[in-house]
């Protein structure tokens, strides 16, 4: 019976977290089931694994910005300013309401929660994944180049702000 009950005293307590726990990608789904293999994952019991993700999305939790966090600057990312006055970690910080299916090139626009929008300008950047309400970082490059990326994700797309 105890084996029974506590998947859903797991499922519960996820379920009363925070709004930003409620819209977190758990490791299976995050992960190819060969990635997941090899990192072991699939040896874990439901329960260790529902632990896992339990503090996956609470530590991701802690690192949201709120959608109406005004930026320092926000001539941020447009041509002729620079990153001075921004995150003081040196990235702007933010995440993507709702459903984001990643990026396939050229021309895409990406809205984020601060009201900030970007486009990619990179024609061969591939990034496709499924997920609710990702945080993304941009940060500068050399020459004024702008970079975003999905936390969780190992690619970045070269972008331009245009609003």
């Amino acid at each position: 019976m105890r084996r029974i009950l506590l998947p859903f005293a797991l499922a519960a307590a996820l379920a009363a977290g925070s709004a930003q726990a409620q819209s977190f990608s758990s490791l299976e789904e995050r992960m190819t089931a060969s990635e997941f293999k090899a990192a072991g994952l699939d040896k874990l019991s439901e329960e260790e694994l529902a632990a896992l993700n339990a503090w996956l999305a609470g530590e991701m939790g802690k690192r949201r910005l709120p959608a109406a966090t005004p930026m320092a600057d926000d001539r941020i990312g447009f041509a002729g300013s620079s990153l001075f006055g921004g995150g003081s970690d040196g990235e702007i910080r933010s995440h993507i309401e709702g459903e984001f299916r990643g990026w396939s090139g050229k021309g895409e626009k990406i809205t984020l929660a601060n009201g900030q929008v970007w486009e990619t300008v990179d024609s061969a950047a591939r990034l496709r994944i499924k997920v609710e309400n990702p945080q993304v970082v941009i940060s500068q490059g050399a020459l004024g180049a702008w970079y975003l990326r999905v936390e969780g994700y190992n690619a970045r797309v070269n972008v331009k702000r245009i609003k």
